[in-house]
């Protein structure tokens, strides 16, 4: 795959993630049983919190891919959000995202350190900020919510991080940030 192909992937596949994210969250499509469930103890959680799990790990290869000019893309993601989904849900995305994406870039950018030791520690840093900062501002923090939406963050980048760790081969040798 060639470069510009490449970055129109990883950019493509990082905003259409957020949108799909916080449509998921959008409250036309909470169909109990099916996008929320509520438990006695833990309260209500949504089918996003499962699937919000690779939005960061995606900014960072968009990162990879256009350097800086992703802070672009994750204004275009929170304008397209804002025309698809109700103005609550898409402000509470774009204040959580504004506070986490500059925490996860500029880990991502200014910490010199292979590729995947920068999406770890980036992610850890800005997902339980992204988490708590939407789920309080959209009204839908609960202790399931916010568990199983960090949990699901955790694997995504975990899974990543394993193969990009697998990729560096036996030798341990980290892959290059480029």
């Amino acid at each position: 795959m060639n470069a510009a192909a490449r970055s129109i992937t990883a950019v493509g596949a990082y905003v259409a993630s957020i949108v799909l994210v916080n449509w998921l969250f959008a409250p036309t499509q909470l169909v109990e049983g099916v996008t929320q469930w509520t438990t006695a103890s833990w309260g209500t959680f949504f089918l996003a919190n499962l699937v919000v799990g690779f939005v960061f790990v995606l900014r960072d290869y968009a990162q990879r891919e256009i350097g800086h000019k992703v802070l672009l893309a994750t204004l275009v993601a929170g304008l397209v959000t804002y025309a698809m989904v109700d103005a609550g849900i898409a402000v509470a995305s774009v204040t959580a995202f504004i506070l986490s994406e500059l925490a996860d870039w500029a880990i991502y950018s200014f910490w010199k350190k292979p590729l995947q030791q920068r999406i770890l520690v980036s992610s850890l840093v800005a997902v339980p900020l992204d988490t708590f900062a939407f789920q309080h501002l959209a009204g839908y923090l609960t202790p399931a919510a916010f568990a199983t939406e960090v949990l699901s963050k955790a694997v995504g980048v975990a899974i990543v991080w394993y193969l990009l760790k697998m990729r560096a081969g036996n030798g341990g040798t980290p892959v290059a940030a480029h």
